[in-house]
C-alpha cells in the first residue's frame, strides 16, 4: 500500500468529479461493452455487490470489476436495496444482471445474492470500493487449492476524498493490521468483511448464510442511533468456521480500495480513530484470550 498516492491500476475507474450523469456516451459504451463479458450461464466465481442508493459510485465499482484479468468465468450480480434514486436505472443501462430486495437491510440484500448466486465462489464486493485487477483470481485461489480452505478474507486501504492526502490513512491501515493480526486467533470472524471476503458458495448456504439477529442499515457509523455491532459478514465467517478454515489473502495486488466515506460518517478520519481505540482497547483481553460468541 502506497503512503502517498493510490496504485495507477485504480486510476482509470475514478471518473474523478464526475456523476453518472455526467458521463459521455463513449464512457458508458466502454463500460457495457466491458460487463458484457460478465454474464455467463454457467460461471465459476459470483461476484455479488449490495447497493442502497449508489446511483453516482457503483459504476466506478463495476468499472474495476470490468477489467479484472482471470482464468475463471465471472458472473457480476447487483442486489439493489430497496434505492429510491437511479440506481436500477444505472444497472439497466450498463447491462448489469441484478436483483431487487425490498427488505431493507445488508443481511438481506446479501442473503439474497447468496440465494442468486450460480458460480462454486463467491466473492462479496461493495458499490463504493475499487477491486484490482487479480483480486478474484487471488482470492479464489486458497480454496481452490485446499478443501480444507472454506472462505477468505483481504486487507484494504482508503481512498481519500479529493484535495486529501494518502499518509494519515497509510497510518490507520498499518493500525488496522495489527489488530488483524491479533485477532486472528481467538476473534477471526473480527476481520472479516463484507466488501472483501469470499467463500465456497455451497457451504455459505448450507451453514446459515448471513442470517442476523439485528440488521445492519446505512453506513452503520459507530456511535450512530442505528449501529449494530453484530454483522452479517462476521456472523458468516463463524458459521464457515464450523466447516473448515479461513484465509487471510496478504497479496499486496489483492489489496482493495474503499471508499473513507464511513470514516467521515464517524466524525473524520481522527474521530474515527478515537472511537475505535477505546473499542480496541477494551477488548484486548477478548481478542487475545477469547470468549464465547453470543448473538
Amino acid at each position: 500500500m502506497s503512503v502517498f498516492a493510490l496504485p495507477g491500476w485504480i486510476k482509470p475507474h475514478l471518473y474523478p468529479g464526475k456523476k453518472y450523469a455526467d458521463l459521455t456516451r463513449e464512457e458508458i459504451l466502454h463500460l457495457q461493452n466491458q460487463l458484457a463479458a460478465y454474464k455467463p450461464e454457467q460461471p465459476d466465481v459470483s461476484i455479488m455487490i449490495p447497493a442502497w442508493n449508489e446511483q453516482d459510485n457503483i459504476f466506478r465499482t463495476l468499472s474495476s470489476l470490468s477489467a479484472s484479468r482471470s482464468k475463471y468465468s465471472i458472473e457480476i450480480v447487483v442486489i439493489n436495496n430497496n434505492s429510491t434514486d437511479n440506481t436500477q436505472k444505472v444497472l439497466d443501462e450498463l447491462g448489469v444482471r441484478s436483483f431487487f430486495q425490498p427488505e431493507q437491510g445488508t443481511s438481506f440484500a446479501r442473503q439474497m445474492g447468496l440465494e442468486k448466486a450460480r458460480g462454486k465462489y463467491h466473492l462479496c464486493a461493495d458499490s463504493d470500493t475499487f477491486y484490482p485487477p487479480d483480486w478474484v483470481d487471488l482470492m479464489v485461489k486458497p480454496m481452490d487449492n485446499s478443501s480444507n480452505v472454506v472462505g477468505v478474507y483481504g486487507r484494504y486501504a482508503f481512498v481519500p476524498s479529493a484535495g486529501d492526502g494518502r499518509f494519515l490513512f497509510f497510518v490507520y491501515e498499518k493500525i488496522t493490521g495489527i489488530l488483524v493480526r491479533l485477532r486472528k486467533s481467538k476473534r477471526e470472524h473480527l476481520n472479516v468483511l463484507g466488501f472483501d471476503m469470499g467463500f465456497i458458495t455451497e457451504t455459505g448456504r448450507t451453514t446459515g448464510g448471513f442470517n442476523v439477529k439485528n440488521v445492519r442499515k446505512f453506513d452503520n457509523a459507530a456511535g450512530s442511533d442505528y449501529f449494530v455491532d453484530e454483522a452479517e459478514d462476521g456472523r458468516m465467517a463463524l458459521n464457515l468456521k464450523t466447516k473448515g478454515v479461513l484465509k487471510l489473502v496478504t497479496h499486496p495486488r489483492a489489496v482493495v480500495f474503499t471508499s473513507s466515506r464511513r470514516l467521515k460518517a464517524e466524525g473524520g478520519l481522527v474521530q474515527s480513530f478515537v472511537n475505535r481505540f477505546k473499542v480496541h482497547a477494551s477488548r484486548i483481553g477478548e481478542y487475545i484470550n477469547g470468549k464465547k460468541v453470543t448473538g
